[in-house]
């Protein structure tokens, strides 16, 4: 059974900075597409950032420009640096690869 285990959630004043860290057990971790969602209370969940086999990025509009997400196949790791964020960033974070989801991790931005 694939494991992913996300970390870095928390709470942050507006313009502030998070790291998210996703860790996971899958095995030919360097051969998926890993992808970050983020499902806020009454909304859908939906896909944040996602990033191929081979470095590609995508993102969804309202993070282009303040989100970096990355990945370290060598830790089967992905990460998602999160700057500039605001209020409509708070939702609860997961982590996604090949079927597979993390358990959320939560950011909320508030002052």
């Amino acid at each position: 059974q694939v494991q992913l285990v996300e970390s870095g959630g928390g709470l942050v004043q507006p313009g502030g900075s998070l790291r998210l860290s996703c860790a996971t057990s899958v095995s030919i971790f360097n051969f998926y597409t890993m992808a970050w969602y983020r499902q806020a209370p009454g909304k859908q969940r939906e896909l944040v950032a996602s990033i191929t086999s081979g470095g590609i990025p995508n993102y969804v509009d309202s993070v282009k420009g303040r989100f970096t997400i990355s990945r370290d196949n060598a830790r089967k790791t992905v990460y998602l640096q999160m700057n500039s964020l605001k209020p409509e960033d708070t939702a609860l974070y997961y982590c996604y690869i090949n079927g597979n989801w993390g358990q959320g991790t939560q950011v909320t931005v508030s002052s």
